[in-house]
């Protein structure tokens, strides 16, 4: 069959996740809010008319009909008509879409029932959970969400809960100017926000707030605290081979095996929180700069035997 989909759409976030909606082939279809279109997604960010997909036997393409909240792909608002690809994230309103290879059932599935279970599921996660955006970060990396978020000028309070520790990213129009994990204000926003970009498991919800008054608000923007975290991110798996468990116990032997002269001032710092805290994660807790720089202070001072592993 010429129509037969070769894609479909999975929402992955937002009042209609779980939902798929299969892209026939040969065929355009039209998104937004009024009730007479090919799919119809009903919340107050979507655009009456607000983006067109169009299908080819090979292509598939997506165009905004200048909707006011625009069309995002991968983070990138879009002005023209733009190819997508399997893998591709769509954001239109609260709802991350993912383009998907169909699969089983989904190919004999009519546009026709598609919208009809679309709908079911939205009345459904409304009636038990009333929250518009929600996911899981294995179908949506959190830098993925973040630029998505920062890209769409979206505000309001990002949960991430990865089944130990409960983050917390603060996001004025798209801004992040605060974070947390577990409500530890002695951890630095920008720590806390590296941190995070390592949990590859969990679920995540945006939640409208509030304004938050905070002493020191994050500076540096979104797309360089991404940057700069997924940098460090691979840097400390990288090293991480060299580092104990997070909850080991660290002491300092005696006698010494050297003179503390020789440390820099930076790694005299670390000693001197292994001193106070003798657990590793406690060290990186407290140590004023970035979880990459003290694990790089604490593999020195182990090599140099300064620190141990009791």
């Amino acid at each position: 069959m010429s129509d037969r989909p070769r894609f479909a759409l999975r929402f992955i976030s937002g009042k209609y996740q779980g939902g798929e909606f299969p892209l026939r082939m040969n065929r355009e279809i039209i998104i937004g809010r009024s009730s007479d279109l090919d799919m119809v997604l009903v919340e107050d960010m979507v655009s009456r008319r607000h983006a067109k997909i169009s299908s080819t036997d090979a292509e598939v393409y997506i165009q905004d009909m200048g909707s006011t909240n625009g069309t995002f792909v991968n983070g990138e608002k879009i002005a023209g008509r733009a190819l997508l690809h399997e893998g591709d994230r769509i954001l239109v309103g609260t709802s991350i879409i993912k383009v998907v290879a169909v699969e089983g059932q989904l190919a004999q599935t009519t546009e026709a029932e598609a919208r009809r279970k679309l709908e079911a599921g939205a009345q459904q996660r409304q009636a038990t959970q009333g929250r518009p955006m929600s996911g899981v970060i294995e179908e949506i990396p959190l830098p993925d969400l973040l630029q998505l978020l920062s890209t769409s000028r979206k505000s309001g309070v990002l949960t991430v809960n990865n089944g130990v520790s409960l983050g917390k990213i603060y996001l004025r129009k798209g801004a992040i100017y605060f974070a947390t994990i577990n409500d530890d204000f002695a951890v630095s926003p920008q720590k806390a926000i590296y941190r995070m970009l390592t949990w590859l498991t969990g679920t995540f919800e945006l939640e409208p707030s509030v304004e938050m008054q905070v002493m020191e608000e994050i500076q540096e923007s979104t797309e360089g605290l991404l940057m700069e975290g997924v940098r460090q991110l691979d840097e400390f798996r990288n090293m991480q081979k060299n580092l104990p468990p997070l909850g080991s116990p660290l002491a300092v032997p005696t006698p010494l095996a050297g003179k503390l002269r020789d440390l820099s001032p930076s790694e005299l710092d670390t000693f001197q929180l292994v001193l106070d805290h003798g657990q590793l994660q406690k060290v990186l807790d407290n140590f004023p700069g970035t979880d990459l720089d003290a694990a790089q202070n604490i593999i020195s001072l182990m090599k140099r035997e300064f620190v141990v592993v009791p």
